[in-house]
């Protein structure tokens, strides 16, 4: 199989455009044309399918199949050409890591405080955002490993549990809970975050496990903004007590008692890309995660 026509093909089908494909590749997009044509003939099958005059591009069937094979492919030459600029002894490279909101303000920052002294001329990048986005980043391979607390959706992608990360629910402190409590809790304006966050799915699970169900709720796009939003007597919440400490400490929040006193928790998990080899950086960056 022509590489260079493969490369073309996944860039297409990526961005969803020839053009756009062209300009990335530094091509023209006649050149793009050709090579897709090319790699059909000699696939003797359709990978794209022609779409009339402003209609978005799809894939067929075997293209969408043949794009899964080279986002893989191109994963290992990424990788494989990080391995060999690593063995120089971790002297120089980048690091990405994908984290959740909450494990990048709470959880990461003494991990990459170590790291960087270990390891000093590493550059490392942290991107924010939900479950959902950062198990698409690493389809994409523009991370290299993620800390997230929800559980992956996608096949390619591997989880390893990190650790266990306490949850209470809080209420503002001027708010007193009936002697029912499982009843008075389904009756309460609850705040919970957006659909992908791994928050609002750990949520969803541990209420239902102690049949409450969120019935009347808004969502927020961040556990700072719903603790504070509690605070403010907006509302309920289930969130990690390390968001919730510094408003407990201060006396504007109040955490329930566990029922039975069994603790909530939630699961943080490391994840990677099964088709993507860790570099060197990513490999002691992970080892540096379970060495306590």
């Amino acid at each position: 199989m022509n590489l260079h026509a493969l490369r073309v093909f996944h860039t297409v089908a990526k961005l969803g455009s020839f053009s756009a494909a062209a300009e990335a590749l530094f091509i023209s997009q006649p050149a793009v044309s050709k090579a897709l044509k090319e790699l059909e003939y000699q696939l003797n099958i359709q990978l794209i399918e022609r779409a009339s005059k402003g209609k978005k591009l799809t894939l067929s069937e075997a293209g969408q199949a043949l794009f899964e094979h080279a986002r893989s492919i191109f994963a290992i030459e990424k990788a494989a050409i990080e391995d060999i600029k690593s063995r120089t002894g971790l002297k120089r490279g980048t690091l990405v890591i994908g984290s959740s909101t909450t494990i990048a303000s709470y959880w990461l920052p003494p991990y990459l405080a170590n790291f960087c002294a270990q390891h000093p001329h590493i550059k490392v990048e942290v991107q924010i955002a939900n479950t959902a986005q950062i198990e698409h980043a690493l389809l994409e391979c523009t991370i290299d490993l993620a800390l997230v607390e929800g559980t992956p959706t996608e096949p390619h992608i591997i989880s390893k549990h990190w650790q266990n990360d306490l949850m209470s629910v809080v209420i503002p402190s001027s708010l007193k809970p009936a002697k029912n409590v499982k009843a008075w809790l389904n009756k309460q304006f609850w705040l919970l975050r957006e659909p992908g966050s791994g928050t609002l799915e750990m949520s969803v699970k541990l209420l239902q496990q102690h049949d409450v169900t969120a019935e009347n709720s808004m969502q927020l796009g961040s556990n700072e903004a719903i603790a504070r939003a509690v605070a403010q007597g907006m509302g309920i919440a289930l969130l990690p007590n390390v968001v919730t400490e510094d408003l407990v400490q201060l006396g504007k929040l109040t955490r329930l008692k566990p029922q039975n006193n069994i603790e909530l928790s939630r699961p943080l998990y490391q994840l990677h890309y099964k088709d993507r080899p860790s570099s060197h950086a990513a490999q002691a960056f992970e080892k540096s995660l379970f060495s306590e």
